[in-house]
């Protein structure tokens, strides 16, 4: 397994292996193996949150499964389905999902299991479509819970500390298209001024800067659902903040090729095909890259991004490019906005992870104590400072401990937040 690292390339699986089951007593087998287990989805956290000294267990080559319900709202899928394989399907029956992380390279199980998100002050997490989902547990037992089950809010963001999630089941809707319109230099006193008009003006909106310069972001991004009816909107939102349309296609990276990047210029097309910033064919992002993200509260969002702007001649020489975008409150236990509307700060860094992490400590402290780390980004927050400041923590690790008594699942970063 020393050879097996994650997407980014900064995590080398300590794993003594890696099993691919075909079939769920195949997974109860994979489950039986070892005395430490754990799921390995696409690979795209940042910390070891997927690594054990144990087996791997990677559902890859499980049955694909997209299955819509006769009512037309819902669609059961493959854990390991990636959603940018999903949505085309989707499409072509007409139905749609409400929101998209920004890249479609990512795993719907692991996804939901860290509470990935997508954007939008009206679009919860990825993880609020589900609304079934059946678990093995490391016992071999098969776990069905739907929404409104006494553990279906704790079992849905579940840190892949319950078992294999074989299947899930997310809602669905009639198809639609988006627009996504790019507008460079917004004036940043001017987005404080007004945060809630700036992310109202779309249906998704992102923020990006690099911080080389503190009275102005690098772009806005603007997708909207069509029809629009936002367009006077829109146009007086950019106007106010000094921002102007982009003259082509942009990347988020400054200077990066935004032929990875979905459509922009105020062309109609499928909602798979915008609402994600990247395309599934290209690599996402800059590939070679650190991560962390923290999600505040919205009534604290101005002062997370003002001790962002203080720290911006430490954070820039290290930082590819920061995001700023909004969530939706949810009731999900583990869920970075859970109970409340959240700003996620999403810090995109150059692949200096000693440099990193040196810096970290100093940007946690400046952030309100409100501010959630994402579970699979780099965060060097205290452990029991994390736990706190998920209210329904304890609540969790009573679940996981009855779903996994023996402890199978916890790894080392499990035992570190006090699994």
């Amino acid at each position: 397994m020393s050879t097996e690292r994650n997407w980014a390339g900064n995590v080398v699986y300590g794993a003594a292996g890696l099993v691919h089951p075909g079939s769920i007593d195949e997974v109860r087998t994979a489950l039986a193996s070892s005395e430490r287990v754990r799921m390995l989805g696409t690979r795209h956290s940042f910390n070891d949150i997927a690594d054990t000294d144990g087996v791997l267990i990677a559902l890859d080559r499980m049955p694909r499964v997209v299955e819509v319900s006769d009512a037309r709202d819902a669609v059961r899928v493959s854990g390991a389905l990636r959603y940018g394989d999903l949505a085309p399907q989707l499409e072509a029956s007409g139905l749609a999902l409400a929101n998209l992380a920004s890249l479609p390279h990512i795993s719907i199980a692991g996804a939901v299991a860290t509470g990935t998100h997508g954007s939008g002050d009206r679009s919860g997490s990825l993880a609020t479509a589900v609304r079934a989902l059946t678990i093995v547990s490391a016992d071999g037992e098969v776990h069905e819970l739907r929404r409104g089950d006494r553990d279906f809010d704790g079992a849905v963001v579940s840190l892949g500390a319950l078992g294999a999630v074989i299947d899930l089941t997310l809602d669905v809707e009639p198809t639609y298209a988006v627009a996504q319109h790019v507008y460079e230099g917004p004036n940043w006193d001017a987005i404080l001024a007004d945060l809630d008009a700036v992310t109202g003006a779309g249906t998704s909106v992102s923020i990006f800067s690099t911080w080389q310069r503190t009275d102005a972001a690098d772009q806005l991004w603007v997708k909207q659902r069509q029809p629009d009816d936002r367009v006077d909107q829109r146009a007086a939102v950019a106007a106010s903040l000094g921002a102007v349309p982009a003259a082509g296609k942009r990347h988020p990276i400054l200077g990066a090729d935004p032929r990875a990047c979905s459509e922009q210029g105020g062309v109609a097309g499928e909602w798979f095909e915008r609402l994600p910033h990247f395309r599934l064919a290209f690599t996402p992002s800059a590939g070679v890259e650190l991560q962390s993200e923290y999600l505040v509260p919205r009534h604290d969002a101005i002062d997370a991004i003002e001790a962002v702007r203080g720290l911006a001649s430490r954070i820039a020489p290290l930082l590819l490019v920061n995001e700023i975008r909004t969530v939706r409150a949810d009731e999900l236990w583990l869920s970075s906005s859970f109970e409340t509307d959240a700003v996620g700060i999403h810090f995109t860094w150059r692949p200096d992870e000693s440099a990193v992490r040196a810096l970290l400590p100093t940007l946690e402290a400046a952030l309100p104590r409100s501010a959630r780390p994402h579970w699979g980004k780099i965060s060097t927050l205290d452990a029991a400072e994390v736990r706190a400041r998920f209210p329904r923590w304890d609540d969790f690790a009573a679940l996981a401990a009855s779903y996994d008594p023996e402890r199978r699942l916890v790894n080392r970063r499990l035992e570190l937040l006090g699994l």
